[in-house]
């Protein structure tokens, strides 16, 4: 399921104490995106989802500071439980957008004991933005949401 990390992929595994359908959920229903996507102190304060391949997203992200960040996209994969894969490249009904980032790929696997194999592999289109990213703090703003999503999904 993992894939190691390329000149263009970022990648976090982790495993979640919470059962898959509970993160799928976590990722998939707007309500509960608006308390796990973005890490703390970041917030998420729209979250419009129509998960299924070609539907659009648009969640938008507001900084401490207040200022906002809307990020349109579309769902590229959908298995229910099992995997979303999503990119900023199209906007709603295929639109190319003006900068594509990312291409992100959710995983999830059935860990035993009411746990879930965690993996979320991020393509970029170029290794600049890779880069940009990681010093963004990927891997500790993807693991901190990773916590609230884990937090999120128990209480389900």
């Amino acid at each position: 399921m993992a894939e190691t990390e390329d000149d263009r992929t970022l990648t976090l595994v982790r495993t979640l104490d919470a059962l898959r359908d509970k993160i799928y959920r976590c990722w998939t229903e707007g309500p509960l995106l608006l308390q796990c996507f973005t890490p703390a102190p970041w917030k998420t304060i729209e979250a419009d989802v129509d998960v299924r391949p070609g539907g659009s997203s648009r969640i938008v992200m507001q900084s401490p500071e207040g200022e906002t960040y809307p990020n349109p996209g579309i769902y590229l994969d959908v298995v229910p439980n099992e995997r979303l894969v999503f990119t900023d490249a199209f906007t709603s009904t295929w639109e190319p957008s003006a900068k594509p980032f990312i291409v992100a790929d959710i995983q999830l696997e059935d860990a035993g004991d009411g746990r879930t194999n965690y993996t979320a592999i991020v393509r970029h289109w170029t290794v600049e933005d890779r880069e940009r990213h990681k010093k963004m703090g990927f891997h500790d703003g993807w693991n901190k949401a990773a916590d609230q999503l884990e937090t999120v999904a128990k209480t389900l």
